[in-house]
């Protein structure tokens, strides 16, 4: 079996809206982890910037679910995500001093089943292993300024490369640069590598056992995807900002490093599980501004 982050991510990512009601509605990116609990029941988590749930006003936002349908077309099918108690608390679990957003839902069967496991989440030592450099390709989805790839509602996917040195490790560079031009709706998006970049192809793949349940790149979601990662194929983050210099737009992505996701989804199971001290001068440098990209705003 060949397995393919790209279609995988495609699977697992999905459409964040939440209507404003005066004919407008606000669009951010997330997308599925599967992060078993503690105790080893399985749990569907998704994860976002943190400010597309903060600029949601109200308490439920739309997830933007797709339905396979018999004769091979999709359907496209919004289901409410309360993302706010009724006293307007937050549900989510955010990232003590990272732009990250965590929750637990419950999913359709076959997103659950289309979930990237945790271990497909990017740590320090899977850049050094593999090698990622400053001019390396990595690819995003995401739907900017809320345009879907299709009526079906798949995610919008692009590619830009890494415009920042180094890249790791995330301590001292919580996040790094990508040449690629970030619109509103984007926010929150899966930013990975399909293949890597030292292995001389255009695309890495893994070949699975004959008994290994097929993944989403063969069959559609509802197929479990393998626990490790193919080689060479891994999230290394999300996008969350974007470089601004004199409020003009330098084309520039930010990237928040994926270890930053792992921290938030162990928030989930304990509010005080240990976080990575950020140097203090790290970021973007010199007078570059570091903006925020914020949420779409489109028609109904």
């Amino acid at each position: 079996m060949v397995m393919d982050l790209s279609v995988e991510l495609i699977h697992a990512t999905v459409q964040l809206e939440q209507p404003l009601g005066d004919g407008t509605r606000t669009v951010g990116t997330g997308f599925l982890i599967e992060a078993p609990t503690p105790d080893g029941r399985p749990r569907t988590v998704l994860v976002t910037a943190n400010h597309v749930f903060e600029r949601m006003p109200g308490r439920e936002a739309r997830i933007g679910y797709r339905i396979s349908n018999p004769d091979g077309s999709w359907s496209y099918s919004p289901q409410p995500l309360k993302i706010r108690d009724a006293q307007g608390g937050e549900l989510w679990t955010h990232h003590p001093s990272r732009d990250v957003a965590a929750i637990t839902i419950t999913a359709p069967e076959a997103f659950a089943k289309a979930a990237i496991p945790v271990n497909w989440l990017a740590s320090d030592d899977t850049f050094v292993k593999n090698g990622v450099t400053a001019g390396d390709e990595l690819m995003a989805l995401g739907f900017p300024r809320g345009l879907a790839a299709n009526q079906a509602g798949f995610p919008i996917l692009r590619s830009g490369r890494i415009a920042s040195y180094p890249v790791a490790p995330a301590n001292i560079f919580p996040t790094f640069l990508l040449d690629f031009s970030v619109f509103p709706g984007n926010s929150g998006g899966p930013v990975f590598m399909s293949a890597s970049p030292r292995a001389g192809q255009a695309r890495a793949v893994l070949d699975v056992a004959a008994d290994a349940a097929a993944g989403p790149g063969a069959a559609g979601p509802g197929a479990a995807a393998p626990q490790q990662a193919p080689s060479g194929q891994f999230i290394a983050g999300l996008l969350t900002q974007q470089v601004e210099l004199n409020k003009e737009r330098l084309e520039i992505g930010i990237v928040t490093h994926a270890k930053f996701i792992r921290e938030t989804i162990a928030r989930l199971d304990d509010p005080f599980a240990p976080v990575t001290t950020v140097r203090a001068d790290s970021g973007v440098s010199g007078v570059a501004k570091a903006a925020s990209a914020e949420e779409a705003i489109a028609p109904e």
